[in-house]
């Protein structure tokens, strides 16, 4: 896999979204959500992508905090810097989305779209003690899943049907159409003859359902 930018700057990179996060929180008193939309509307975010060495190893996490924080024109913006907790929620956070973006080149705001950071933060709990693979293997399987629930769902508005109208025409359970949509079930590991009738219906062919789950 081709990574982001060269790997010699990734541990700068990561500590310093992980104390930009973390300062923004516990510093500025910024929620977490909206100073990374933030972060993410900014030119500072592609730089960041691409391991701009001024960005990811030349500035510190409280210096990028406060950049972000001035350009939006939130109080305390210049707030000075605060004991930052290298194993806390927030700092674990942008530690991990770092490396997250570094290894599968993926864009912030693309990332957004498909897994909020609210998500991310959820993983705290079970992620933060384990490798990093883990947690990586595991935003890449959730984004398989947003996209094929997402492809589902546009399929099925397109044509106009409801949940109800596509369960009868299929005669697949409704509930159980809100799942695949959900992504508590995942179409890859649906009866073949659900995922056909899904296809013709649809108009689509089956691959196209279950190409990303």
């Amino acid at each position: 896999m081709i990574h982001a930018y060269d790997e010699m700057y990734l541990s700068d990179a990561r500590k310093v979204l992980g104390r930009s996060f973390d300062h923004a929180v516990h510093g500025i008193g910024c929620d977490l959500p909206a100073y990374y939309r933030l972060f993410i509307s900014t030119d500072i975010a592609p730089r960041f992508e691409r391991g701009d060495p001024f960005i990811v190893s030349g500035m510190s996490g409280t210096e990028l905090a406060r950049l972000i924080a001035e350009r939006a024109a939130l109080p305390n913006a210049s707030a000075g810097p605060v004991l930052h907790d290298d194993k806390g929620r927030e700092y674990w956070t942008g530690w991990a989305l770092a490396y997250y973006q570094w290894y599968s080149g993926c864009s912030f705001r693309a990332l957004d779209r498909e897994l909020p950071i609210e998500a991310i933060l959820e993983m705290y709990e079970k992620y933060h003690e384990m490798d990093i693979r883990h947690f990586t293997d595991r935003i890449f399987e959730l984004r398989r899943s947003a996209a094929a629930t997402t492809r589902l769902k546009e399929y099925r508005e397109r044509l106009g049907y409801s949940q109800s109208e596509l369960a009868r025409r299929t005669d697949i359970p409704v509930r159980t159409l809100q799942q695949y949509e959900q992504g508590k079930k995942r179409l890859s590991r649906a009866r073949t003859d659900y995922v056909l009738r899904l296809a013709e219906e649809l108009r689509v062919s089956p691959e196209s359902l279950i190409e990303m789950t």
